[in-house]
């Protein structure tokens, strides 16, 4: 995915959320695309409305983990708040480039008192990361594709007789393992316990051996439903967010397929020296009960605190009720995989070798 700089300003006054403060500025780097829209709606508009300050976004190359890491060594540290995917955060944090949070010290306490640190998912505090959204990487297909029978499950995807037609695949390992994994006949809550072992990584690979030379491989996440929309491929994977946009907003006629859907989580890391009063201040207003649930009027991801989830409504342009668009609402949430982001940080590199090398076959 393409990444977004927003630079925006703000200093703590008195309290936590103050709006008596000095101009300045902080560079926050985020996804593009629907999210940073979201983004911009939920947090940085009010934000502004509320401080009077500035706030710019210009495109910024490059993933965030990597340049930030390029930044601590040069010494040159430009970013103050990076949105950042789980398992990265995990990393950086062992790698001691980001700052440690005191969640209840910064964080806003929900509506009811509910201390943040009881607020948040269950193990979604990891020391450094503050969750923003969960979201998923789903599969999609084109409705006009199929005249009959239309494709319900992940092992949809492999069945190129009853479905054919080109597959588009994200061309990481990351999910497409495990989809394998699980259109093998393994349970989603097994599927990092077989994936440990040689022997699930090669029926994995096997098991995408079986369509490698029907998919399309992407990298960034607004090509799925450009390639679904131009019916270069039938079936995409793709995440959440981008499929709905597609389906609400451009009308597009998408159906996503929950099954298996691969669900993780997303949000804020502070560059190491860089937890300022001002970033403070902003991740008390941005991470709130109110705010989450604001966030998920523009983009189809659930908030990541228990008292924001009541508050969904409906998207903000089309009165679309936005419940039954979230990856954790009951009919969409019965057969999930949760990313490991543990594992993934520990396996990581290897998976990527492996892959590239079976790709390169």
């Amino acid at each position: 995915m393409c990444k977004l700089s927003v630079i925006t300003g703000a200093v703590l006054g008195s309290a936590l959320g103050g709006i008596a403060h000095a101009e300045n500025s902080m560079t926050i780097v985020s996804w593009g695309g629907a999210y940073s829209e979201a983004q911009k709606r939920a947090f940085h508009d009010p934000w502004m409305e509320k401080t009077g300050d500035k706030i710019l976004m210009e495109p910024k190359a490059g993933q965030g983990l990597a340049s930030l890491r390029s930044q601590i060594e040069a010494g040159n540290v430009t970013w103050d708040l990076v949105d950042m995917l789980e398992g990265d955060a995990i990393l950086a944090c062992d790698e001691g480039i980001i700052e440690e949070i005191d969640y209840d010290a910064i964080l806003a306490a929900a509506p009811d008192g509910t201390l943040p640190s009881k607020d948040f998912i269950e193990g979604s505090l990891s020391g450094c990361f503050i969750p923003q959204i969960v979201y998923a990487t789903v599969l999609a297909y084109n409705d006009t594709a199929f005249a009959g029978a239309k494709p319900k499950t992940v092992a949809d995807i492999f069945d190129l007789e009853g479905f054919p037609g080109k597959r588009a695949l994200q061309k990481i390992p990351d999910g497409n393992m495990e989809w394998a994994l699980v259109a093998d006949g393994v349970s989603p809550k097994e599927v990092y316990d077989v994936l440990s072992t040689e022997e699930g990584v090669e029926r994995a690979f096997k098991k995408l051996d079986t369509i490698k030379d029907q998919v399309v491989w992407w990298d960034a996440g607004a090509q799925p439903p450009q390639l679904l929309a131009d019916k270069e491929v039938v079936i995409a994977s793709g995440y959440n967010g981008r499929f709905f946009n597609a389906q609400v907003n451009e009308k597009q006629p998408f159906t996503i397929m929950w099954d298996a859907q691969m669900f993780e989580l997303d949000g804020w890391v502070v560059p190491k020296g860089k937890l300022t009063d001002g970033i403070k201040a902003y991740l008390n207003f941005a991470t709130d009960t109110q705010r989450l649930a604001d966030e998920s009027k523009f983009i189809a991801y659930g908030p990541a605190r228990a008292s924001s989830a009541p508050l969904v409504s409906t998207h903000a342009d089309t009165g679309v009720d936005m419940k039954p668009h979230m990856p954790t609402n009951p009919a969409n949430f019965f057969n999930p995989i949760k990313k490991d982001a543990i594992w993934w940080a520990d396996h990581g590199d290897e998976m990527r070798e492996r892959f590239n090398a079976w790709l390169a076959k």
